[in-house]
């Protein structure tokens, strides 16, 4: 929305307006990310629930593929003093990021048990064997052919401990298909996830996130992702072909006052044809 402009005239001596600097350029695009798209409060909720019901213990190694910036991985070290998370990611400028911003945030004592490690995923090697590995935020999307993906599942596996887990979401439904945008309002700014481009050939699309602010500016293609958009049918079977045992699809439950998603992902052999979801899947060692 534009400013409307003030057919008044300031004199002097009144304090005539300044130009203040616009919202977008003030904001910190990690930061509206973080407050936007993840709740790691949550995750570690689900990522730590679903693998002690899998495996009857606690889990004490993260993995977090894709880390970004490494939220995940301090949320994991606050919650238990024997847990330890290694954070993966090919981008220099988010880990730095996490470690001035997030890591920070730790007490002395906790951020020795995190290691954050500028690698590529699929090279990536730990001295010790991961209980867990995560790979959120739909960013294995990045893998566009059924063999790249195959081949990231394949060295999940093998870096996973003997009774070792893989977790990760999923999005879907028509929606996921169009190209749309859709916006989400938050207290300071609104959020705008944006489907630029897909490909019905190739599953190839292009996703931007935009911010916009109340002082009418926007922080525009903020991130941008070039995926292939994997349905979670392709999803089980490629988890399968790469030797998982066992891979179980998490399905959102629905609040019958809202008709939208109760926060409750349960083991499902069967979901609904809704407009858009996210799920979650386990894949078992």
């Amino acid at each position: 929305m534009k400013a409307s402009k003030s057919s008044k005239k300031h004199k002097k001596g009144r304090g005539a307006r300044t130009n203040k600097p616009a919202l977008a350029s003030q904001a910190d695009r990690h930061i509206l990310y973080q407050d936007s798209v993840q709740d790691t409060e949550f995750e570690f909720e689900f990522i730590n629930g679903t693998f002690e019901r899998l495996r009857g213990r606690q889990p004490h190694l993260l993995r977090e593929d894709f880390c970004g910036t490494a939220q995940m991985c301090c949320e994991w070290v606050r919650r238990d003093p024997h847990n330890r998370a290694v954070g993966v990611d090919l981008d220099t400028e988010v880990l730095d990021w996490a470690r001035e911003h997030n890591l920070s945030q730790l007490e002395a004592e906790q951020r020795e048990r995190v290691q954050l490690v500028e690698a590529d995923v699929l090279e990536i090697r730990t001295e010790q064997a991961p209980d867990l590995i995560i790979a959120m935020n739909f960013s294995y999307q990045g893998f566009k052919t059924r063999e790249a993906l195959r081949g990231y599942f394949e060295r999940v596996r093998e870096a996973l401990t003997d009774d070792g887990v893989l977790i990760m979401d999923a999005f879907g439904g028509y929606e996921a298909f169009q190209e749309l945008e859709e916006e989400t309002e938050h207290d300071d700014f609104t959020y705008i996830w944006d489907q630029d481009f897909y490909d019905p050939i190739t599953g190839a699309m292009t996703c931007h996130i935009h911010f916009s602010f109340p002082d009418g500016s926007r922080m525009d293609k903020a991130f941008t992702y070039h995926w292939r958009l994997w349905t979670l049918p392709e999803l089980q079977e490629l988890l399968k072909e790469a030797g998982f045992k066992r891979v179980t699809v998490y399905w959102e439950g629905t609040d019958e006052e809202t008709n939208e998603g109760d926060g409750n992902f349960q083991p499902a052999t069967q979901g609904e044809a809704d407009p858009g979801w996210i799920a979650f899947l386990s894949a078992e060692k």
